[in-house]
């Protein structure tokens, strides 16, 4: 299931509009705001940046990435920027977030993104956590890209480079800038969580950085290893694995946002989740769920289907009706299971069938089949048997309730 990407703009450090896209859950509460930072000349929608911010959307943690000035769609000059533009950048991502939506929890960096999210993290006072994903220790790493043009770029000011097979103008003030910056310093001050995911194999930006950015840190801290995944993480589950790793991760330490139940009392609401075939969101008073169809009815199998949750309200009710009543005659009942189906039958085929039915009529079937474990005695497992008739829910399936229906126009 896709996440929600909407379009969106906002003004960078140097007065550039930046071009980014909001990845919101496909249905569901925003748990938290994050922003991806991504990497040395890339875009938002490297494979990278658009895999985990997609996948931490599914998870319930809405995602801002963009393009850094003069990158990818966003406006101003490349020469012009530097890694402080970058985290001038990143501070203006925070700030459109706090604005428009909700102040960011959770930074994500991916290489020289990394750096540049550590660099950026004190000046967030929102921020809970921050990951790095193959982050160089030093931003200065970044300058073995273009090694043979460093006498040019300091005799002349500046020098074309091909990075990633683009040419690049690089002036000798991106040179001094990468060269004046302290992550090291700021690592032990940086008052967050922090999580460190590396390949061991990466051949870009070695694990040996992220060793170094481990130990510089202080806790609460961690380090993931991305076993077998390269610098852009183009394998097929690297990115997943990265999202998967980072939202369980986070969830230890962000504050779920607050949000008003649309249901109050014993009202049941269920709305349409504007995303899938048939994805329903559903609210009962604080609890939220999702209902589905199996992907042979055409639905895309993320929630029981309408059946199983009314199934399951039987079973669960059974399960309860018997637990009362064993602690009520203090009988030794350890354990309570309830298998529940469905079916639709003739009346002539069901011979456990009760009512008048004509021969031929088709009829609707639930059939309950209770397991239980104890000392009981046979008298035990009769009296079971027959309160398990008197759960609230078979009462009001047996009752056959007017349903009385009317539309509402919004």
């Amino acid at each position: 299931m896709s996440a929600q990407s909407e379009k969106v703009t906002f003004i960078g450090a140097q007065g550039d509009k930046l071009a980014a896209r909001l990845e919101k859950p496909p249905f569901g509460q925003i748990r938290a705001y994050a922003v991806f930072a991504h990497c040395f000349t890339c875009t938002k929608d490297i494979h990278a940046a658009s895999r985990i911010a997609q996948n931490l959307a599914r998870q319930g943690i809405a995602v801002l990435r963009f393009d850094f000035s003069g990158l990818g769609q966003s406006e101003g000059d490349f020469a012009n920027t530097n890694f402080s533009s970058n985290v001038g950048d990143l501070l203006a991502a925070c700030d459109f977030l706090a604005k428009e939506y909700q102040a960011p929890q959770l930074m994500v960096g991916h290489s020289l993104g990394g750096a540049a999210v550590i660099a950026a993290s004190a000046q967030v006072p929102s921020l809970k956590a921050v990951a790095t994903v193959a982050a160089p220790s030093d931003p200065a790493h970044v300058s073995h890209h273009f090694d043979e043009h460093i006498a040019e770029i300091n005799e002349k000011g500046s020098a074309e480079v091909k990075l990633a097979g683009r040419p690049f103008t690089v002036q000798k003030q991106f040179i001094e800038d990468i060269q004046s910056q302290k992550l090291m310093e700021i690592l032990p001050k940086l008052g967050k969580a922090l999580m460190v995911m590396h390949s061991p194999t990466d051949e870009t930006v070695s694990i040996d950085h992220a060793r170094a950015i481990y130990e510089a840190a202080k806790h609460p801290k961690n380090f993931v290893s991305i076993d077998g995944a390269d610098h852009l993480l183009r394998g097929g589950a690297d990115a997943q694995y990265v999202a998967d790793m980072l939202s369980a991760w986070a969830t230890r330490y962000i504050d779920p946002m607050a949000e008003e139940s649309p249901a109050e009392g014993d009202t049941v609401l269920i709305r349409e989740a504007h995303t899938g075939k048939f994805l329903q969101e559903a609210w009962a008073g604080e609890h939220q769920f999702v209902v589905d169809e199996p992907l042979s009815y055409g639905g895309d199998n993320l929630g029981p289907t309408p059946y199983g949750y009314l199934l399951g309200s039987l079973g669960a009710c059974t399960g309860m009706t018997l637990r009362m009543y064993a602690r009520h005659k203090n009988m030794p009942l350890d354990h309570v299971e309830v298998r529940v189906e469905h079916d639709r039958v003739h009346a002539s085929d069901c011979e456990d069938c009760s009512g008048d039915h004509a021969p031929d009529a088709q009829i609707e079937v639930l059939r309950r089949v209770i397991s239980v474990r104890g000392d009981l005695t046979e008298e035990d497992k009769a009296s079971l048997l027959r309160i398990a008739d008197k759960c609230p829910v078979h009462k009001t399936i047996e009752s056959h309730p007017e349903i009385i229906t009317k539309i509402e126009i919004e």
